[in-house]
Parts: structure tokens; sequence; C-alpha cells
């Protein structure tokens, strides 16, 4: 019983955050007349307003983000053509990534130094996972495994600092830049209350990609008591 309390507890974690902001995002998907542009055409907006021309707004199949590399904020679809309070309130928290990047925000940098070192860290991470139990059977080496774990251990525990540090990025992006900018008369006062929900549904899926990363250190170390 404790064992599938604590197997729920985990899946809850993990698929949770995601399956609300899903949620809240559907909920306010809802086409708005009232609106006077589109989450593309707002987005546009606010980069040129912000003397940030030379950073383009693209349709992307990729889902809502900022590219530091590309300088460019991609947005779905839906989102880019939309007039719903949804589409509005992505726009402007990718938008707060743009800001970030032109501002020399210390976390956006780190992070995305970090992320090529997660990426290559997951792959050898698992691939560390595929030849273990090959190691173990031609080696016998107990050293050699114990190492092949502690490989294991550092690799998610890479990929676990990025979400880590991706969190306060994206809170940073919804509150302190994106919230602020859509009070400015962008949005109604009644719905502020509604783009705060999306915006903090949006940012704590990455606390289910954090804890994700967590467990699969814990798995390793489990491993390395053995």
């Amino acid at each position: 019983m404790v064992i599938a309390l604590v197997l729920l507890l985990v899946l809850a974690v993990l698929f949770l955050p995601s399956y609300v902001a899903q949620s809240v995002l559907r909920h306010y998907s809802r086409e708005r007349d009232d609106f006077p542009g589109t989450g593309g055409e707002l987005a546009r907006h606010l980069l040129d307003r912000r003397g940030l021309k030379e950073v383009a707004v693209e349709i992307t199949a990729a889902g809502d983000h900022y590219d530091p590399q590309g300088r460019a904020v991609r947005l779905s679809q839906q989102n880019y053509n939309g007039r719903s309070l949804a589409a509005v309130a992505v726009a402007a928290h990718e938008v707060g990534h743009a800001l970030q990047h032109a501002e020399g925000y210390t976390p956006l940098k780190l992070r995305s130094s970090l992320v090529h070192a997660a990426q290559q860290a997951e792959r050898i991470g698992a691939w560390v996972m595929v030849l273990l139990p090959v190691m173990a059977l031609v080696t016998r080496s107990p050293g050699g495994i114990g190492v092949m774990l502690l490989v294991g251990v550092l690799s998610f525990g890479v990929s676990a600092l990025v979400h880590l540090i991706t969190l306060p990025v994206e809170l940073d992006a919804s509150y302190r830049r994106a919230m602020p900018i859509l009070a400015m008369g962008y949005i109604a006062p009644q719905d502020q209350r509604a783009a705060r929900r999306i915006l903090t549904a949006c940012a704590f899926t990455y606390v289910a990609s954090a804890l994700a990363s967590v467990l699969n250190i814990w798995r390793w170390i489990a491993l390395l008591r053995r």
C-alpha cells in the first residue's frame, strides 16, 4: 500500500503540472473579438517598442520558445495567429525572454551555456544505462561498474541543474516582464488574474522537468549503493 501511494504521488508530481498547464491554456484559448491583434502581432509590437527590431517573430511546430542563438521569438500557430488571452499571455512571456537576453540577464546566459552540456550529458547517461548490463557481464568488476554509475549520476545531474535554473528564468519572464507589460493597457483589468494563471501554469511545467531529472539521479544513486 505504501509503495502504491508513493508511486501515485511521484506520478502526480511529474505529470500534474503539465496537465494543469495544458488545461489552463485550453480554457483561455477562446478567440476574443475585443483583442486588437494576434499573439504574433503583439510580440512584434512589443519588440519594436523596445528597440529589438532585429528579433524575429516566427511560427514554429516545436512549441513556444525564445531562441537566443537565432534571436527569434517562436510561437505555435495557434498562439501566433490567435486572438485569445492564452495567445497574448504566451507571446508576452516569450518577449520577456527576449528582453532578458537584451539586458544580459545572468540566469538566462547561464541556462543557455548549460543547455548544450546538458544535452550531451543526457546522451552519455543514456548510453551508460544501455552499456551498464553489458559491462557488468563482461568485466565483472565492481570498480568499473561504479565508475559508469558515477558518470550516469553526473550526467543526469547536469540536466537537473539546467531545469532548476530554468524555473527562476521562467518566473522572471512571466512576473517581472510579461505581466507588467500586459497590465499597461494591453489586457483589461478583469483579465489580469486569468493571465497570471496562464503564466504561472506554464512556468511550473519546469518543476515537473526538474523533479524528473532529480528522480533519475536518485535512481543512479540507488544503483551505486548496491
